[in-house]
């Protein structure tokens, strides 16, 4: 059985809780309680939310009541966490299996030494400055989350959840982690090296009209999908569309399609086992040259980086 503490301190954020619901439908697919959930502050007793609810917690004690520490995040990441806290977080790091920073619970980690020399991820909005803080850390802020030998990190809000359903894919096999998704209403299983950031909600188009035109160039990446083609879905006229498209989101539509062909690529690189062909292929690249060319210039590394990344996300 795994034993998962959650670390809460005053002022901890709900939706770092939120995870506990992937280990409990683990639970539930497998039929038994493969793992165990308890919470902890240094005192024990009540410890207040964010959000001003009071969560009932145990005190914190002697090593070893957990394998894995969940580390939960608050809306003032930049307030130094009590000596109690740190001492306690490098106290069970040591001994346990893995250690999680959720959301901003990164900077408790930061803070009690734990993430030197390391890679790590946080929320977007606080990347640069847990970058400032510990130049030692080698902060990876367009990631869902991390896992750098024992330590995992996560990014914002709902990113801790596909982090936590690594852990189960990681503890009990793909067949669980994807049933207790499916019953999570969990969409898609992100991995780790994936962006914080989907594209189509940083095109964030004002008007439905665009926006249907961006939903059927990502259902139609293997088409051409020019600017005639798109125009006509929309009943504009290729022009008036092109102008339109560009006020609205800041970007050509060719360069849009461009941006979705590249973040459709990224998925299939990182959670399936086609060739570099066939994902071309199905993403609307010319080949696989064509398709190596784009991501270096839209991601800064070559197709074969990511896929190596994820692998060792799946296999640390």
């Amino acid at each position: 059985m795994h034993r998962v503490g959650y670390l809460i301190t005053e002022g901890f954020q709900v939706m770092s809780l939120a995870t506990q619901a992937v280990f409990e439908f683990a639970n539930i697919v497998v039929g038994e309680t493969a793992y165990k959930i308890q919470n902890f502050s240094i005192e024990g007793g009540t410890v207040r939310s964010s959000l001003g609810m009071y969560m009932d917690t145990l005190a914190l004690g002697a090593p070893g009541l957990a394998d894995t520490w969940m580390i939960t995040g608050t809306l003032t990441p930049l307030t130094p966490p009590g000596d109690d806290v740190l001492a306690s977080v490098r106290g069970f790091v040591g001994g346990a299996r893995r250690t999680a920073g959720l959301c901003t619970g990164c900077f408790v980690l930061a803070q009690a030494g734990v993430l030197d020399n390391r890679r790590a991820t946080t929320h977007w909005a606080y990347a640069n400055k847990l970058r400032e803080m510990h130049p030692t850390i080698e902060v990876e802020e367009d990631r869902i989350f991390i896992v750098d030998g024992p330590i995992w990190t996560s990014a914002g809000m709902t990113a801790a959840l596909d982090m936590a359903l690594a852990m189960v894919e990681k503890d009990l096999g793909s067949e669980i982690a994807r049933s207790v998704a499916h019953k999570l209403v969990m969409h898609q299983r992100r991995s780790g090296g994936q962006s914080q950031h989907s594209e189509l909600l940083s095109l964030s188009p004002k008007s439905d009209r665009i926006q249907k035109a961006l939903d059927y160039a990502r259902m139609h990446l293997t088409r051409p999908l020019g600017v005639d083609e798109l125009a006509e879905v929309v009943h504009l006229s290729p022009r008036q569309f092109s102008r339109v498209f560009t006020a609205e989101t800041g970007q050509s539509p060719a360069k849009a399609v461009e941006r979705l062909r590249l973040e459709a690529a990224r998925l299939m690189i990182e959670q399936s086992r086609l060739s570099l062909e066939v994902v071309a292929r199905e993403t609307g690249f010319r080949d696989r040259r064509h398709l190596r060319e784009v991501f270096i210039r839209g991601f800064g590394v070559p197709p074969q980086a990511v896929r190596r990344d994820a692998r060792q996300v799946v296999s640390a």
